[in-house]
């Protein structure tokens, strides 16, 4: 399984926990707290792949946080935030 990296940001006891994917824009998720935040991600992850396997697409190949670190806007958010990684089944990524 390929594993995505998600930034979390936890605001405060006031804020929703906002959780996103760099490699994926628009692909996006909030939560009550942080263990509510990342349940639900899979199924977002899952459900963003759907929609690009509707338009004939399949998502990217993962990036890892060294590649990642690469693009300053990119290595801002990991340095600021949390971050995990969140599992997808291979079958849903676009061929090497």
């Amino acid at each position: 399984m390929a594993r995505h990296v998600v930034i979390i940001d936890d605001s405060g006891p006031d804020h929703a926990v906002g959780v996103w994917f760099p490699d994926l824009s628009g692909c996006t998720s909030a939560g009550d707290d942080i263990v509510l935040a990342l349940r639900n991600e899979p199924e977002v992850l899952e459900l963003y792949a759907e929609g690009l396997q509707e338009d004939g697409q399949k998502l990217p190949r993962p990036r890892t946080l060294t590649e990642l670190k690469a693009y300053p806007e990119i290595a801002e958010d990991l340095k600021a935030y949390m971050v995990a990684l969140i599992e997808l089944p291979a079958r849903a990524y676009a061929a090497e």
